[in-house]
């Protein structure tokens, strides 16, 4: 496994699929959301948000399916709804933005953090091996990011058992899915959930 140089590393390649939005406003640099859709080799698409700065590109020259390579990191903030329960919030924070002409998508990140809650092992309804993860990724001005990942098969197995503290490597690709939220018996929305899909993971010894 290749050794990861900082703690949260991601490169993307895609295709913009949303019209920007604003975001919000810190000491007076402006920050959009946008998607970037990036398609698997089994075809299955990827739809990753994106928050980008004004100072970084000119919001209005994003234009749907324009090609556009990333470098950033994978943030995560708490959010609250109006009935007062907060759900993690996932996004790329770009720190690099470029207009290419590519056809080949690019969908690959990497971190280094803590397992810091218990990892939860289970398996399909066909049988195939999974451990959920969560990761808390220490980020700029003593922040952390809680980064959910999704192990399958050896690696599951591997991680399935790791204590809560556990230092970890992890690379991968960002993806995303829908389920659904159910309220009640007959009131529930589809939401989409972004998580880590690991290729490789290290548990790293001090």
């Amino acid at each position: 496994m290749q050794k990861i140089t900082e703690n949260n590393q991601v490169n993307l390649i895609g295709k913009i699929a949303s019209v920007p939005t604003f975001s919000h406003e810190t000491f007076g640099e402006k920050f959009h959301l946008v998607d970037l859709a990036m398609t698997r080799t089994s075809g299955v698409v990827d739809v990753i948000p994106l928050l980008v700065s004004e100072r970084l590109i000119t919001i209005e020259s994003l234009f749907i399916d324009d090609t556009y390579s990333i470098i950033g990191d994978f943030r995560s903030y708490n959010k609250f709804s109006e009935d007062g329960r907060n759900h993690l919030e996932l996004s790329v924070f770009v720190k690099e933005i470029e207009f290419i002409d590519e056809t080949e998508h690019v969908n690959q990140l990497s971190i280094r953090g803590f397992i810091c809650k218990p990892p939860i092992y289970r398996k399909t309804p066909k049988g195939r091996e999974i451990t959920d993860l969560l990761v808390a990724v220490n980020g700029p001005y003593g922040r952390s990011d809680y980064i959910p990942c999704i192990a399958w098969s050896r690696n599951a197995i591997y991680m399935a058992n790791v204590e809560v503290g556990t230092k970890v490597e992890i690379t991968g690709r960002i993806q995303s899915r829908e389920y659904p939220k159910r309220f009640s018996e007959t009131e529930s929305v589809f939401r989409t959930a972004y998580e880590i899909s690991v290729t490789l993971v290290k548990v790293v010894e001090e």
